[in-house]
């Protein structure tokens, strides 16, 4: 397979409430980008670096640790300060396709309206984390509350997973709230049929953006 070049490097998130499948079909996307020709990088939030895989484990997996939604924020956005610093900025400027599972949608989605925190400051504290990188193309993964949750459960249920129902249906209509305000860039892939189906959507909305900066071969 030849290597497919681009202009520049392609930011892809992904996000969605609890159970909508974000792993999955990220790292679905990823391994056919890969296929493909593309130099394509996958990473999570939080996760993806050492400090980052070391916090998820305080955010999602220490039920023994009391942690406030201002908390919650800061460790979000020192994760990714580091990740956009080792792995996203990196390889956006080696013309890479990154696919993150999270990004800054999902602070402002469950941080700020599922946990009330000032949506301002959020967006003071992201812009330096971030060093103003946006998504190019943002797949919001939408599914019923109570099926997502159903899902998550089935694998054990972390830290954010147990928050009451009222918070999780902040979160989904904090996701509405932003696919309304940029619908450019955050494309909404509604979680029904197999995994497939779910997956052809995917690949149609990424390849109409992967088109807009592929080289000529």
């Amino acid at each position: 397979m030849a290597q497919r070049a681009l202009k520049r490097g392609v930011f892809i998130t992904f996000e969605g409430v609890e159970g909508c499948g974000k792993s999955t079909h990220s790292k679905l996307l990823f391994e056919y980008l890969k296929k493909s020709g593309y130099r394509a990088v996958h990473t999570r939030e939080p996760g993806g670096t050492k400090l980052g895989e070391a916090v998820r484990r305080v955010l999602l997996d220490s039920p023994e640790i009391n942690i406030s939604d201002m908390a919650e924020l800061f460790l979000f956005e020192a994760c990714r300060a580091e990740i956009v610093k080792e792995i996203i900025r990196p390889a956006l400027d080696e013309s890479a396709v990154v696919i993150s599972d999270r990004f800054s949608d999902a602070t402002l989605s469950y941080q700020g309206y599922g946990g009330r925190v000032d949506i301002g400051a959020i967006k003071t504290l992201d812009r330096v984390a971030t060093t103003g990188i946006v998504p190019d193309l943002t797949i919001l993964l939408d599914i019923d509350i109570l099926e997502g949750l159903r899902r998550a459960r089935k694998k054990g249920i972390d830290r954010m997973e147990k928050k009451d129902l009222s918070y999780h249906k902040r979160v989904r209509l904090g996701y509405l709230k932003l696919l309304r305000q940029h619908p450019g860039r955050i494309k909404r892939v509604e979680v029904s049929g197999r995994i497939p189906e779910v997956q052809a959507k995917i690949r149609r909305e990424v390849e109409i953006v992967l088109r807009k900066f592929e080289r000529p071969r």
